[in-house]
């Protein structure tokens, strides 16, 4: 399959004020980031990364609501209680998760170690990690993979060297991910302009209950921790909550962003309105990005819920769809098998009379108050066998709407997962 991210002009082709541009995590001012290979599991594989802001920046997360919780995602969340931070660091190859003290230890010398090289305080920094759970962080190849991290961070570079560096940091967060996910666009405000980076990865374990597995987003904008952190979480509800890949909830999904206000901008009611609209689509983008880079997918599913009496009941059955293994597998192999779509849909814990609804699969009706109807099995089978497949659910119980992503589960999703740890 031709895991190809999805055109991030075909995301939101009505934004006359806001427009994407090259880059990633340090297209605003003010930021820089590396990724090296450190060998933290593998001796040939980017997977330690760094971003620095010049100046301290005001700071949000989220985080997963599983009560197993990795050592980096605690420290970060102290960390985060000022609403300061001035880096990001991230490794792959092991999640330091689950192992006791070691793994407080790790996580506080990796913070430890990022403030040393960059001068700053160990408090300021954010820590992330991502990989197997239960085996202890070689925390010397991390330390200096950091060390070799920030040596690249703090040279004197070309603006194509910067965005080849920021590219490698998006590398290093990878683990069983196949495209690299990044993003950057920029927003004309009437003092100039503001620029948003991010970057993710996430590809199985993915059924957020926050956010993604790891995501990073930076702005130079001036933004105050409250506002920022009110932005991040209903953005995340939109877009990161609403990817499914195999229903598993991580212990270390985190999504953090920095607002250093290099700009020197701050922005108006308009302008924040603006902003909000391109933030939520960096944030769409890469949770699609994600949901087609599902581990051995070949199918990339959209599921829209129309018509629901709260957007709360449209969200529950959007994911649920697209989290049913059933509906997964018979999307792989490509079945109009619409009875396990309604059947998603009332399990979902929504409140809708399943005699109202109406299915479709692209433009072919399948189902009408809660029963098939007689369809083209040709017609849909056009539908099925593209790579892109949309499901819409007509609820007839009010206005409320939203849409959920996901993908196939093939046999190479057993294949990965089967030795996972080896």
């Amino acid at each position: 399959m031709d895991k190809t991210t999805q055109s991030t002009e075909s995301i939101c082709e009505s934004q006359p004020k806001w427009s994407w541009i090259q880059g990633g995590i340090a297209a605003p001012q003010g930021f820089r980031a590396a990724g090296v290979k450190a060998g933290v599991k593998y001796p040939d594989k980017y997977d330690v990364a760094l971003v620095y802001s010049e100046v301290p920046a005001q700071a949000a997360g989220v985080f997963t609501r599983n009560k197993v919780k990795a050592h980096p995602l605690l420290l970060t969340k102290k960390h985060l209680e000022n609403g300061v931070a001035q880096a990001m660091v991230a490794n792959s190859g092991n999640a330091n998760a689950c192992v006791g003290k070691p793994g407080d230890e790790a996580a506080w010398a990796m913070a430890v170690k990022t403030a040393e090289v960059l001068g700053i305080a160990a408090e300021d920094v954010l820590v992330a990690s991502t990989g197997v759970i239960g085996v202890e962080l070689p925390v010397e190849r991390v330390t200096k993979g950091i060390g070799a991290a920030s040596l690249e961070i703090s040279k004197k570079i070309s603006l194509e060297e910067v965005l080849q560096n920021s590219h490698q940091a998006a590398l290093a967060i990878m683990t069983t991910d196949t495209v690299v996910k990044e993003a950057a666009c920029e927003l004309l405000t009437e003092n100039g302009k503001v620029r948003l980076g991010a970057m993710a990865k996430g590809s199985g374990m993915i059924h957020p209950n926050m956010g993604t597995m790891l995501g990073f987003i930076t702005t130079d904008a001036t933004i105050p921790a409250p506002d920022l952190q009110e932005l991040l979480s209903e953005a995340v509800e939109e877009s990161f909550n609403m990817v499914t890949v195999d229903g598993d909830t991580s212990t270390n999904d985190m999504v953090l962003v920095l607002a250093n206000g290099k700009s020197g901008i701050t922005l108006n009611s308009g302008e924040w309105a603006e902003f909000r609209r391109m933030f939520l689509a960096v944030c769409k983008k890469l949770a699609q990005d994600i949901a087609r880079d599902g581990e051995g997918a070949t199918k990339f599913l959209e599921v829209q819920a129309f018509g629901a009496a709260t957007v709360e009941d449209a969200r529950k059955i959007a994911k649920s769809i697209c989290g049913s293994s059933l509906v997964k597998t018979a999307l792989y192999g490509e079945d109009a098998n619409w009875g396990r779509i309604l059947a998603a849909a009332g399990y979902s814990g929504a409140e809708f009379d399943p005699d109202q609804v109406e299915i479709y699969m692209g433009h072919v009706l399948v189902a009408k108050e809660g029963q098939g109807v007689n369809f083209s099995e040709e017609e849909a089978k056009k539908v099925l066998i593209k790579k892109d497949v949309t499901i819409k659910l007509l609820l007839q119980e009010g206005q409320a709407q939203a849409t959920a992503w996901g993908c196939d589960l093939t046999h190479d999703y057993v294949t990965i997962n089967g030795d996972y740890r080896t």
